[in-house]
């Protein structure tokens, strides 16, 4: 497994969008998994609801859930498939999941996901970009990814589909108008059997299968900063009974400026505090080294 993690990180390092064929014996325990033997394998195996993908917008925010008896038929009729959680099915992927996380040195608030798709012929995802961090494994057939980096949204903090719109946190950092469609600067992927590509956080991706198609996903969403200062900020605060106290009076106009006071005067107390804060303080809150 060690070879198999080094290679990850060789490519979450680079920084950008990048392929690679490794040996194949680093990959061969995954690429082995009896349920990836093919989709009937998979179905026969999978005992959670399975998502698929709507024809109209080709994408898991516009999906229904469905039973693996069912799946199969949805399939054949060209709707894209979405095994969730499959880690929880398996040790192996468990392993894989956790090692791959600390090597790259993410948070252990991180959540760490693997996720099966599996796509018909011709079919594949809409144009997207993610919050979160991908490894894709090609496991069968054939599948071309177009991905374009993203000038509109810097390190988003949610996932989002073109066309769609925009939920209203990232319209408050947009830098510019989002684009209906992919980027001229898309560059393309050809993901066979054994291939591993490396998607970044907010890249713009598309994907589509030539031939029925396959893939193993290890997918990350690790905490930003504001996630970690928050919940070290919350694990203090709690220490304190007046920070625990219940805030009433905020929707009331009568009670509103007594309420103001009340939490003027808290956060007087954690401006005071705040300077004296060193980033050792807030990761051994949330990662300490064991």
């Amino acid at each position: 497994m060690t070879k198999g993690i080094s290679l990850f990180r060789t490519l979450y390092e680079n920084n950008g969008p990048s392929m690679v064929r490794p040996q194949s014996e680093i990959i061969k325990p995954l690429m082995e998994l009896p349920f990836l033997a093919s989709l009937e394998s998979l179905l026969n195996s999978w005992p959670q609801i399975i998502q698929a993908h709507l024809p109209d917008v080709r994408d898991e925010a516009n999906s229904i859930d469905t039973r693996a008896q069912d799946a199969l038929k949805l399939f054949n009729n060209g709707m894209g498939l979405l095994f969730n959680e499959a880690h929880t099915i398996s040790s192996l992927l468990n392993e894989w999941l956790e090692e791959l996380r600390k090597d790259l040195g993410l948070s252990a608030m991180t959540i760490g996901r693997c996720l099966i798709y599996a796509t018909p012929d011709g079919k594949g995802t809409a144009p997207h970009f993610d919050q979160n961090i991908n490894f894709v494994l090609q496991v069968h057939g054939t599948k071309t990814w177009k991905m374009a980096p993203n000038h509109d949204v810097v390190n988003p903090l949610t996932r989002h589909t073109m066309g769609l719109e925009p939920d209203p946190e990232m319209m408050s950092y947009l830098e510019g108008p989002l684009p209906s469609k992919m980027p001229e600067d898309a560059h393309e992927f050809v993901l066979t059997p054994g291939s591993v590509l490396f998607v970044p956080r907010g890249y713009w991706h598309s994907t589509e299968a030539s031939g029925d198609a396959l893939a193993l996903n290890f997918t990350f969403t690790p905490p930003t900063w504001i996630d970690l200062f928050t919940a070290a900020m919350r694990s203090r605060l709690a220490l304190i009974p007046e920070w625990r106290e219940t805030a009433d009076g905020v929707s009331d106009e009568e009670r509103r400026a007594q309420a103001q006071q009340k939490f003027d005067f808290l956060l007087a107390t954690l401006a005071q505090e705040l300077p004296h804060w060193r980033a050792s303080d807030v990761l051994e809150a949330t990662d300490p080294i064991i």
